[in-house]
Protein backbone atom coordinates (compact mmCIF):
# COMPACT_ATOMS: atom_id res chain seq x y z
CA UNK A 1 0.00 0.00 0.00
CA UNK A 2 1.48 3.41 -1.27
CA UNK A 3 1.61 6.30 1.44
CA UNK A 4 -0.79 8.63 -0.91
CA UNK A 5 -3.53 5.77 -0.23
CA UNK A 6 -2.88 6.07 3.40
CA UNK A 7 -2.67 9.59 4.21
CA UNK A 8 -5.84 11.60 4.29
CA UNK A 9 -4.08 15.16 4.07
CA UNK A 10 -4.52 15.00 0.08
CA UNK A 11 -8.16 14.71 0.41
CA UNK A 12 -8.46 17.02 3.78
CA UNK A 13 -6.29 19.71 2.08
CA UNK A 14 -8.40 19.72 -1.32
CA UNK A 15 -11.65 19.79 0.65
CA UNK A 16 -10.52 22.62 3.25
CA UNK A 17 -9.69 24.62 0.24
CA UNK A 18 -12.62 24.06 -1.74
CA UNK A 19 -14.74 24.86 1.24
CA UNK A 20 -12.76 28.34 1.62
CA UNK A 21 -13.35 28.91 -1.95
CA UNK A 22 -9.54 29.91 -2.51
CA UNK A 23 -7.20 28.52 -5.43
CA UNK A 24 -4.60 26.40 -5.23
CA UNK A 25 -2.33 29.28 -6.19
CA UNK A 26 -3.61 31.68 -3.79
CA UNK A 27 -3.38 29.21 -0.81
CA UNK A 28 0.14 28.68 -1.89
CA UNK A 29 0.83 32.49 -1.88
CA UNK A 30 -0.71 32.80 1.08
CA UNK A 31 0.93 30.29 2.86
CA UNK A 32 4.33 31.92 1.84
CA UNK A 33 5.08 29.91 -1.31
CA UNK A 34 6.91 31.58 -4.12
CA UNK A 35 4.04 32.46 -6.86
CA UNK A 36 5.56 31.31 -9.87
CA UNK A 37 5.46 28.08 -7.60
CA UNK A 38 2.60 28.13 -6.02
CA UNK A 39 0.33 26.33 -7.98
CA UNK A 40 2.05 23.69 -8.92
CA UNK A 41 3.29 22.62 -4.98
CA UNK A 42 -0.41 22.93 -3.96
CA UNK A 43 -1.03 20.27 -6.77
CA UNK A 44 1.26 17.83 -5.65
CA UNK A 45 0.09 18.19 -2.16
CA UNK A 46 -3.19 17.43 -3.35
CA UNK A 47 -2.40 15.09 -5.44
CA UNK A 48 -0.24 13.06 -2.69
CA UNK A 49 2.96 13.36 -4.56
CA UNK A 50 4.61 15.35 -2.60
CA UNK A 51 3.96 16.59 1.72
CA UNK A 52 4.46 19.91 3.06
CA UNK A 53 6.62 20.48 6.51
CA UNK A 54 4.85 21.03 9.34
CA UNK A 55 5.31 24.86 9.38
CA UNK A 56 4.01 24.91 5.89
CA UNK A 57 0.83 22.65 6.83
CA UNK A 58 0.45 25.09 9.82
CA UNK A 59 0.34 28.23 7.59
CA UNK A 60 -1.74 26.48 5.51
CA UNK A 61 -4.02 25.11 8.26
CA UNK A 62 -4.61 28.90 9.54
CA UNK A 63 -5.44 30.34 6.26
CA UNK A 64 -8.51 27.87 6.02
CA UNK A 65 -9.39 28.12 9.43
CA UNK A 66 -8.89 24.25 10.33
CA UNK A 67 -6.32 22.83 12.75
CA UNK A 68 -3.55 21.22 11.70
CA UNK A 69 -4.80 17.18 13.15
CA UNK A 70 -7.58 17.41 10.69
CA UNK A 71 -5.26 16.63 7.57
CA UNK A 72 -4.39 13.57 9.49
CA UNK A 73 -7.87 12.34 10.24
CA UNK A 74 -8.77 9.05 8.61
CA UNK A 75 -12.79 9.24 10.62
CA UNK A 76 -15.38 11.86 8.82
CA UNK A 77 -17.08 12.49 11.91
CA UNK A 78 -13.67 12.72 14.28
CA UNK A 79 -12.29 15.56 11.15
CA UNK A 80 -15.58 17.22 11.72
CA UNK A 81 -15.23 17.45 15.45
CA UNK A 82 -12.09 18.97 15.15
CA UNK A 83 -12.84 21.49 13.16
CA UNK A 84 -15.55 22.54 15.20
CA UNK A 85 -13.24 22.58 18.16
CA UNK A 86 -10.53 24.18 16.28
CA UNK A 87 -13.13 27.36 15.79
CA UNK A 88 -14.79 27.38 19.62
CA UNK A 89 -13.77 30.07 21.75
CA UNK A 90 -11.51 28.62 24.83
CA UNK A 91 -14.03 28.88 27.17
CA UNK A 92 -16.54 26.83 25.12
CA UNK A 93 -13.77 24.12 24.81
CA UNK A 94 -13.48 23.88 28.58
CA UNK A 95 -17.45 23.81 28.69
CA UNK A 96 -17.01 20.78 26.03
CA UNK A 97 -14.08 18.98 27.67
CA UNK A 98 -16.22 19.32 31.05
CA UNK A 99 -19.16 17.65 29.31
CA UNK A 100 -17.35 15.12 27.47
CA UNK A 101 -15.58 14.28 31.03
CA UNK A 102 -19.18 14.18 32.48
CA UNK A 103 -20.29 12.03 29.97
CA UNK A 104 -17.79 9.36 29.96
CA UNK A 105 -18.73 8.09 33.60
CA UNK A 106 -22.26 7.62 32.82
Amino acid sequence: MSLVSRSPLPTRLKTARKAKGISQKNLGILAGIDEFSASARMNHYEKGKHFPDFDTLERIAKILDVPVPYFYCKDDQLAELLVQYGRMPSEKKKKLLTFLAELETL
